[in-house]
């Protein structure tokens, strides 16, 4: 199992370098001001009603880029500094999340693709230190036991690598939508519309880094089975 606790610490790493420099982008972005001063609400509120979507509602959430948008309950959470703000920033956030409500009223396959798979990775996630546990200890029963807890844990971890791929399109057709919205429809301008680009484009790489973690975390286990046939 070394090799398991080496990927995790890598990626955990790789994440964290990533985050932090989303966030220092947040805060750059955070600084600077729309030269049409709205907010993230208003931008929201704006490019809901460009696309007649009016059955999606937009609140305000809590703590530091938790923004998301949920389709079951049609509801845009927008954490403060988001819904409030009127920076690049807060302009380039609302407007990805609107993305996801755009991508939910045209049925985007790729998103529906995800919510059916939803059940599924909370699931995996749920079980999946109940088969550590019993792969750890389930030697005294046999290997076959353990072999049943290694199958187990590839097909978890399988689900997630699937989630996370999926996810990949989704979040970049989202930021796609957001941007050329806030192009056409002139919120942001010029080195405002380069601010949300650059903004958008390290929180997809927030995705990426997941995907490619779930994808060799599959890839471990799979081997690892492959290997004890």
């Amino acid at each position: 199992m070394i090799g398991y606790y080496i990927i995790i610490g890598f990626f955990t790493l790789v994440g964290f370098l990533i985050s932090s420099r989303l966030k220092s982008k947040f805060k750059k972005y955070s600084q600077v001001g729309l030269a049409n001063n709205m907010s993230g609400a208003e931008i929201a509120n704006a490019m809901l009603q460009h696309y007649n979507i009016h059955d999606v509602k937009i609140t305000q959430g809590q703590g530091m880029l938790t923004d998301h948008y949920n389709p079951t309950s049609k509801v845009i959470s927008l954490s403060p500094d988001v819904y409030s703000g009127r920076s690049v920033a807060a302009a380039a956030v609302a407007a990805h999340e609107c993305g996801h409500a755009v991508q939910h009223a045209e049925a985007y396959s790729m998103l529906q693709m995800r919510s059916k798979l939803v059940p599924a990775v909370q699931f995996s996630s749920r079980i999946q230190q109940f088969l550590f546990m019993g792969f750890i200890f389930g030697s005294v029963m046999g290997p076959a036991f353990g072999n049943y807890m290694m199958i187990a844990l590839t097909i978890t971890f399988g689900v997630a690598a699937l989630f996370s791929l999926v996810t990949l399109p989704v979040e970049f057709d989202a930021s796609r939508r957001a941007l050329a919205w806030l192009d056409t429809a002139n919120i942001t301008r010029e080195a405002e519309y380069d601010g949300a680009k650059d903004a958008l484009w390290w929180a997809a790489m927030t995705y990426v880094s997941a995907a490619l973690s779930a994808l060799v975390m599959f890839a471990y286990f799979a081997l690892r089975l492959l290997g004890n046939d």
